[in-house]
């Protein structure tokens, strides 16, 4: 008999198992069965703000793969709007609830691979009686917005809550469609994820869009009107608002995890190996943004949500469900987006970061431009990098520019992944042409200035 895989969760870590270990093992020796408790599968939940803004025309776009394609080219039975409810490893079954139809199915497993993602964080004060206010964590609640922006009388004033990723793209995608927006972020700076220095610059561009930002500012409820959303209440006074966007962050998805008994670690994520395996549980593998992971520079387990791992770690899970070796090897965090038309990057430990893992460190900031200076279109670009005093090992990096800065990271990222020394970095072989960049990339000139900082010290 055919042995069975359960998969929870059809995105992007659940469906790459499902189709990895299908390319290795036919119907006849392994039966797959996917359960997704929304309508989509396999969709960009970070292109949801440009089909907001209209950049990008279509829905459909932001799905790689339908539910049909999966039946009819990987043989996978895809079950969606069937939520589970609970795993059962002893008798290994899950039972699975019909959002649509009603009733509960249950389906045994000898193999279940745990891919629920993330679930955005929810504050006390989002009363649901008043309505006008959107998450936007999956395809269904960017429908939901969608409909809401498009629908008569359309609003006017959004107000977006959280300065992160999702919070600095929706409030630009507010702003492409034309309404006033305020974004208010509880902390001193928006863009967490970047030191305040390089998290200034990104302000400052937002401010340049027309977009109010508050900070160290703290929401405390909601005013409606008629059951729709007329304002956001904070400890500064109301914000008027016919739309809401909630950009607070996410948390694993492990409620479900944590009643079957399967390990969280301490980021709050579910305990995996390098494989992808639950350890202590047979049979029983997780991936995406439910687990945690390896930082390799800091080596502390961290919660890193982001589709590029997800995608990674479900492909490790279906290689090694489907016969084959893989390892999943950690996660350095590296990120890139984009205001209007300024791009952010970053990889690696940040200051905090950096002091918070007990190095002792140097930082340096450096400016350049994107190409030779007297190529038309060159623009600004700041570089910064944190390297370990001790060593001159490059630490982190981030970058804020014009064009063709965002994408440079990924030459820090690879650097940083080897373990490569800022003095090592200097010497990079990098592409030159005045169209591309100035004779010194900017990368080399940061790494100069680190190596400098490192001798003066």
């Amino acid at each position: 008999m055919a042995q069975r895989l359960i998969v929870v969760g059809g995105d992007a870590a659940g469906m790459a198992a499902a189709s990895q270990a299908r390319r290795r093992r036919d119907r006849s020796d392994l039966e797959i069965v996917a359960f997704e408790r929304g309508r989509f599968t396999s969709y960009s939940a970070c292109g949801i703000p440009y089909w907001i803004s209209g950049l990008v025309p279509e829905r459909d776009q932001l799905v790689a793969r339908d539910p049909a394609t999966f039946r009819a080219d990987f043989d996978i039975d895809v079950r969606l709007r069937h939520e589970v409810t609970a795993i059962d490893l002893d008798r290994q079954e899950v039972v699975a609830h019909d959002l649509d139809g009603g009733g509960e199915v249950r389906e045994r497993f000898d193999e279940l691979v745990y891919a629920t993602g993330a679930v955005p964080k929810q504050p006390d004060w989002a009363d649901p009686a008043v309505r006008g206010v959107f998450g936007v964590q999956t395809l269904g609640d960017a429908s939901a917005l969608r409909e809401w922006l498009d629908a008569e009388p359309a609003p006017r004033r959004a107000v977006v809550v959280g300065g992160g990723y999702i919070g600095v793209e929706m409030a630009e995608a507010l702003i492409q469609r034309g309404l006033a927006v305020t974004l208010v972020e509880q902390a001193d700076q928006p863009m967490s994820t970047v030191d305040p220095d390089m998290a200034a610059l990104v302000a400052d561009a937002m401010r340049g869009i027309g977009i109010d930002i508050r900070t160290g500012v703290e929401v405390t409820g909601l005013d409606g009107r008629d059951g729709r959303v007329s304002a956001v209440v904070t400890a500064d006074g109301p914000l008027p608002a016919d739309v809401v966007v909630l950009g607070l962050g996410v948390r694993p998805d492990t409620a479900l995890a944590e009643a079957a008994g399967l390990p969280v670690g301490l980021s709050g994520g579910i305990r995996v190996d390098r494989r992808m395996r639950v350890p202590g549980v047979p049979g029983v593998w997780a991936a995406g943004d439910c687990v945690e992971t390896l930082h390799r520079v800091s080596g502390l387990p961290v919660h890193v949500p982001l589709g590029t791992h997800a995608n990674k770690q479900g492909r490790v899970a279906g290689i090694n469900i489907g016969g084959g070796y893989a390892t999943f090897p950690g996660v350095i965090g590296t990120a890139v987006t984009k205001v209007c038309e300024l791009e952010v990057g970053r990889t690696g430990l940040r200051e905090r970061d950096a002091a918070a893992s007990g190095f002792e460190f140097v930082s340096v900031r450096a400016e350049s431009t994107n190409r030779a200076g007297y190529y038309p279109g060159a623009r600004t670009m700041t570089v910064k990098l944190i390297a370990e005093r001790s060593s001159g090992r490059l630490l982190g990096a981030q970058i804020v520019g014009w064009s063709e800065a965002a994408k440079r990271i990924d030459t820090l990222a690879v650097a940083l992944w080897n373990g490569m020394t800022v003095d090592e970095m200097t010497a990079l072989d990098l592409g030159y042409a005045p169209p591309y960049a100035p004779v010194w990339d900017p990368v080399l000139i940061a790494a100069r200035k680190a190596v400098d900082a490192l001798h003066q010290g």
